[in-house]
């Protein structure tokens, strides 16, 4: 999902016009050091922009690693005008992205706390333009992508109920799906869970609601019916629905709210 036009509009971005603050002769050697406990991630689009800057790149640990505050992540050997040009944006992309990822991962082990198997998911409450980068970020810290685009997964939403009715929004998105594709439906109380399953559900996403809700959606849903929990939920409210006996938690809040990692180049 990382093209080369990517890299070029975030260069443009950056760079401008007119660089005369990054006008130095000569070759350089730089390096990308972490300033705090993080999960590396965006370590691929980091050495994309050194890429395409003709700069070589080597990474220094690999994408999931925990890292500390003074260890590499990233070296590059190259023309001084092209590292300092590329630096700033590897350092906003790398930090933004193990940002996600140690989020993600603190995420993962508070669920680990109450449940064994439930999973822990992103949402498609991405930042423009960098859907694929957080994404990655998010496998890093050993979570779940759920669905990347629209064409993933056929999801009925409280619009399409609103417009169409459960039953027969599940009718119409099961007869134009694939075989492949499996249909999710947006529930907001357990009675509807439990229509939802019965009209040819896949998975049904409890949306919304307090733990206790949940709980009671899961227990009416029939055997080998996926069961997700989502809606607003954070890390101090993510092990109680953990504990709720769903499958899935997904949360935005993984890349709408995690905090960047802080990371700094050095060059010399």
């Amino acid at each position: 999902m990382l093209t080369t036009e990517t890299v070029e509009r975030w260069l443009a971005e950056d760079v401008g016009h007119r660089d005369v603050t990054n006008d130095v002769p000569g070759d350089t050697t730089g390096r990308l050091v972490a300033k705090e406990p993080a999960v590396a991630a965006g370590l691929d689009a980091a050495v994309a922009v050194f890429d395409y800057l003709g700069v070589e790149a080597e990474r220094a640990v690999e994408v999931g690693d925990a890292v500390e505050a003074g260890d590499e992540v990233l070296r590059v050997d190259g023309d001084a005008r092209s590292v300092l040009r590329g630096e700033r944006v590897a350092a906003n992309v790398v930090g933004h992205a193990s940002g996600v990822a140690t989020t993600t991962r603190e995420a993962v082990a508070a669920a680990r706390e109450v449940s064994d198997s439930v999973r822990v998911a992103a949402t498609r409450k991405t930042t423009p333009g960098l859907r694929g980068v957080e994404k990655r970020a998010v496998v890093a810290g050993g979570g779940d992508t759920h669905r990347l685009t629209l064409s993933g997964m056929v999801m009925v939403k409280d619009n399409h109920v609103a417009e169409l009715g459960l039953e027969e929004a599940v009718r119409r998105f099961a007869e134009r799906k694939s075989f492949a594709t499996k249909l999710e439906v947006e529930v907001e109380t357990p009675e509807m869970g439990e229509r939802a399953a019965a009209a040819g559900a896949d998975i049904v996403l409890f949306d919304n609601l307090p733990p206790e809700a949940v709980r009671e959606g899961v227990s009416r849903l029939p055997e080998g019916v996926i069961a997700e929990a989502s809606g607003g939920i954070t890390p101090e409210t993510l092990p109680a629905y953990a504990d709720t006996g769903v499958d899935v938690v997904s949360m935005g809040w993984l890349t709408h709210s995690a905090p960047s990692s802080d990371f700094s180049f050095r060059t010399g």
